[in-house]
C-alpha cells in the first residue's frame, strides 16, 4: 500500500506542510479535506478514513497541527506521526515551520513513490540531523543500514559486556458490575465480571556486540500442538504484532521467533489473549449518601493472587459528590488522600501481599442545600503492579543467541503484571 502526498495542517486548515509522491492526485484536494472534517465533527460522527470522490483522507490530530494523507493506508500516517514526534519532542506549528528542511529530507526518506522506506527513527538521525552544517550532502555519510538489509542495526556495535534484558508487561482489563443506583450502591463478593482481557508486550534492552541472531521459545499453544509435546501449561496468543526485525516466514512455518535485534531498547512483540481474568484485586465497597447531611464510605480491597507475591503501588481511586467537603480518613494500612479537583478519594497502598485484605473508611460533609443537577459517578479505579508474575502463564522456555564471533552473552527475564483499564461500575 502506498500514500499519494502527505499534508500538515494547522487548526485552521492552512497548509503548512505538504509532499506529493506520487502526482496522481490534484493538490487542491485538501480543500475538501477541512470542511469534511468540520460537518463530520459537529454531527458527531468523527472517522479516522474521510473521502471526497475517489480520494480518501487518513488523518491524526496532535495538540494544534493536523496531519493527513491522500491515501489508502493509514498506517503510513500514523509512521509520519510517530517519526515526527520522536524527531521534534513536542511537536507543535511552530518546531514544523522552524525545521521545514529537516521535514521535507524527513519525508523524502520515510517513502519513496509513496511506498514505505526507512521508518526507523534512530536510523534517520544518524543522517539527517537538526544542525544546518550537517544537512549539506558533500559532509553527509549515508550509513549502511540504509542500504543494508537490517535497516534496523547498525554494524559494526561493540560491547564489553553482553547481555540482553528481556521483559514480559501484561496488562489486565477488566470491567465489574456493581449493584446499586446514585450515590447509594454496595459491591460485594458476588459482584460480575462483564469483560476482561490481557494485553501483552516484550521488550529487549539488548547490548550485543556485532550482528548476532536471536531465538526466543515461548510456551505458545500452537508451537507445543505442532510439535505434539503440549506436556505443560500454554497460552494462546491472539491479535499478535512484531517488530520489523522478526522473521515472519520462520514464525509462520514453525512458530520460531527468530530475529537480529536492533541495538538498545526495542519492543519485540505485542499480543491479546482474550479470556477470563479473575481480579488480582477485589474490591468490596458501601457507598452512602445521607441528604443535606454527609457520605460514609467503606472500601475492603483483597489481593486474589499467590501469597508469595507482591502488588506494588496500589491506588484504589474512589468518586465522590462534587459538593463533598470536610473529609475524614481511618485505614487498615497505606494512607487515603482527598483529590478535591477530581472529585476523588485515592487510597494509596505501597505494598500489598497477595491472599490480604485491607479496609478503608471515609466520612464527608455535605450542605444543606442540595444541588438540582443530576451528577453522574464515576466507577471506582484500581491501579497496580505485580512483579515476577504472569496472570496468563506466559514464559520465556529458551534464547539462543548466535554471533559468528561465538561471545558468551547472559540473557535476563523479568515477568510484571500491571493494572490495565480496570474499573469497578455501579448499573446507572
Amino acid at each position: 500500500m502506498s500514500v499519494s502526498a502527505v499534508f500538515v495542517l494547522d487548526l485552521k486548515g492552512k497548509v503548512l506542510i505538504c509532499r506529493n509522491y506520487k502526482g496522481d492526485v490534484d493538490m487542491s484536494e485538501i480543500d475538501h479535506f477541512f470542511p469534511i472534517l468540520m460537518q463530520q465533527e459537529e454531527e458527531g460522527l468523527l472517522n479516522p478514513v474521510l473521502s471526497h470522490g475517489s480520494v480518501y483522507f487518513m488523518w491524526i490530530k496532535h495538540n494544534r497541527t493536523e496531519r493527513g494523507t491522500s491515501s489508502y493506508s493509514d498506517c503510513l500516517c500514523v509512521c509520519v506521526y510517530q517519526v515526527f514526534t520522536e524527531y521534534f519532542k513536542e511537536l507543535e506549528e511552530e518546531s514544523i515551520q522552524d525545521n521545514f528542511v529537516v521535514v521535507y529530507e524527513l519525508l523524502d526518506e520515510l517513502m519513496d513513490f509513496g511506498f514505505p522506506q526507512t521508518t526507523d527513527s534512530k536510523i534517520l538521525q544518524e543522517y539527517i540531523t537538526q544542525e544546518g552544517n550537517k544537512l549539506e550532502v558533500a559532509k553527509t555519510k549515508v550509513p549502511t543500514t540504509v542500504t543494508n538489509a537490517v535497516s534496523w542495526r547498525s554494524e559494526g556495535i561493540k560491547y564489553k559486556k553482553n547481555e540482553v534484558f528481556i521483559d514480559v508487561i501484561e496488562s489486565i482489563n477488566v470491567l465489574v458490575k456493581q449493584e446499586g443506583e446514585g450515590w447509594c450502591y454496595r459491591v460485594n463478593a458476588n459482584g460480575s465480571v462483564m469483560s476482561s482481557d490481557i494485553v501483552g508486550s516484550i521488550k529487549l534492552k539488548t547490548m550485543l556486540s556485532g550482528m548476532p541472531e536471536l531465538r526466543l521459545g515461548l510456551n505458545d499453544r500452537v508451537l507445543f500442538a505442532l510439535t505434539g509435546r503440549d506436556k505443560g501449561k500454554t497460552v494462546a496468543m491472539e491479535d499478535v504484532k512484531f517488530h520489523q526485525c522478526v522473521r515472519l516466514s520462520r514464525f509462520e512455518s514453525d512458530r520460531t521467533i527468530s530475529f537480529i535485534p536492533p541495538d538498545g531498547e526495542s519492543e519485540l512483540m505485542s499480543y491479546r489473549i482474550n479470556t477470563h481474568v479473575k481480579p488480582l484485586i477485589w474490591i468490596e465497597s458501601v457507598i452512602e449518601k445521607f441528604s443535606h447531611s454527609r457520605v460514609e464510605i467503606m472500601v475492603k480491597a483483597k489481593g486474589q493472587f499467590k501469597k508469595q507475591s507482591v502488588a506494588n503501588n496500589v491506588e484504589v481511586r474512589v468518586p465522590v459528590p462534587s459538593d463533598a467537603d470536610s473529609p475524614k480518613f481511618k485505614t487498615s494500612t497505606g494512607h487515603a488522600k482527598y483529590v478535591p479537583e477530581k472529585n476523588l478519594v485515592v487510597w494509596t497502598i505501597k505494598s500489598f501481599p497477595g491472599g490480604k485484605e485491607f479496609l478503608m473508611r471515609a466520612h464527608f460533609g455535605l450542605p444543606s442545600v442540595e444541588n438540582d443537577e443530576l451528577e453522574g459517578k464515576p466507577p471506582i479505579t484500581v491501579k497496580f503492579e505485580i512483579p515476577y508474575f504472569t496472570v496468563s502463564g506466559i514464559q520465556v522456555r529458551y534464547m539462543k543467541i548466535i554471533e559468528k564471533s561465538g561471545y558468551q552473552a547472559l540473557p535476563w527475564v523479568r515477568y510484571i503484571t500491571q493494572s490495565g483499564d480496570y474499573q469497578l461500575r455501579t448499573n446507572t
